[in-house]
């Protein structure tokens, strides 16, 4: 994992934008192609993936602010 420091809201800004759109890459596609087969269990299956990527990211943030302390 790759080390970032921010030190003001629009670099912690810059960093959502990129991270986001990473997530989006690596989950989207996924989710894009449970929905073109309108396979439900596998669209529901890629939403939870997605949505996981999200928490994930945030609590790396989180977790990163809690060693600042």
């Amino acid at each position: 994992m790759e080390t970032t420091t921010i030190s003001n809201r629009a670099e912690f800004a810059q960093w959502a934008i990129e991270r986001s759109r990473a997530i989006v890459a690596e989950q989207g596609s996924n989710l894009a192609l449970a929905a073109r087969d309108m396979d439900e269990g596998q669209i529901a299956e890629t939403g939870n993936a997605l949505g996981q990527a999200i928490v994930d990211a945030l609590l790396e943030v989180f977790d990163g602010l809690l060693e600042e302390e």
